[in-house]
């Protein structure tokens, strides 16, 4: 797992991290990760997959044939794997 080192952090900065933490009862490291996390990873975010499923249903969905038949023209031969040569 990748690491970060974060330098100069102003004292005030650091206490309220460690007062934060000690809130929440964790470390100041797993604090700071539940800050980056929550930064770049918001709740209220917008999922591609769940977006699409959402406009598939706004235009009615497929019916079972329709399903059957993009499922009979799919290609059904195993991937091949990636080679780094």
């Amino acid at each position: 797992m990748p690491s970060i080192t974060i330098r100069n952090v102003p004292d005030a900065g650091h206490r309220a991290l460690r007062a934060r933490a000690a809130l929440h009862g964790r470390s100041t490291e797993a604090e700071i990760r539940s800050i980056l996390e929550q930064a770049a990873k918001p709740e209220g975010r917008l999922k591609l997959g769940s977006l699409l499923a959402s406009i598939a249903r706004d235009a009615g969905g497929m019916t079972e044939a329709e399903a059957e038949h993009l499922e009979a023209m799919r290609d059904q031969a195993p991937a091949e794997p990636m080679r780094f040569e």
